[in-house]
């Protein structure tokens, strides 16, 4: 039976812990090792944005079920700053870090259903699905 996590987030190594408990449920869901390697890839990118631009925050690991589906869903939450402006966020190549800018575009490429809210001065909760195939 598999079991729903809660992982604190408040430096780098909260975010290796995040991404080898979300590693480990998925392979108890049943997701293929790419799958695994999928998921990983979007708990780290999204625990990272936490500790840059939050300091501290909580990555949520669920199972979920569908009718005839098994999945996990990932909820990355913070009492950050916030976003300004979400949709410029969301574009490929945009950077407030002067980073490569490929990290919640690429999250949203990597999960099979993705949200995002966030409000100035109160932070920011992504929220990402992935079904197995």
């Amino acid at each position: 039976m598999t079991k729903d996590v809660q992982i604190p987030i408040n430096s780098d190594k909260d975010v290796v812990l995040a991404r080898q408990q979300g590693r480990s449920l998925a392979l108890q869901l049943g997701f293929s090792l790419s799958e695994v390697t999928l998921i990983a890839m979007a708990i780290s990118e999204l625990s990272r944005n936490i500790v840059l631009y939050a300091g501290t925050g909580t990555v949520t690991l669920k199972s979920i079920h569908g009718s005839s589906r098994v999945g996990l869903m990932i909820v990355a939450a913070d009492a950050g700053p916030g976003i300004a402006d979400v949709t410029r966020a969301m574009r490929d190549g945009y950077s407030s870090s002067g980073g490569l800018g490929l990290g919640l575009p690429g999250v949203r490429r990597l999960m099979d259903e993705f949200d995002i809210s966030s409000e100035i001065g109160r932070g920011t909760i992504v929220t990402g699905k992935k079904w197995r195939l």
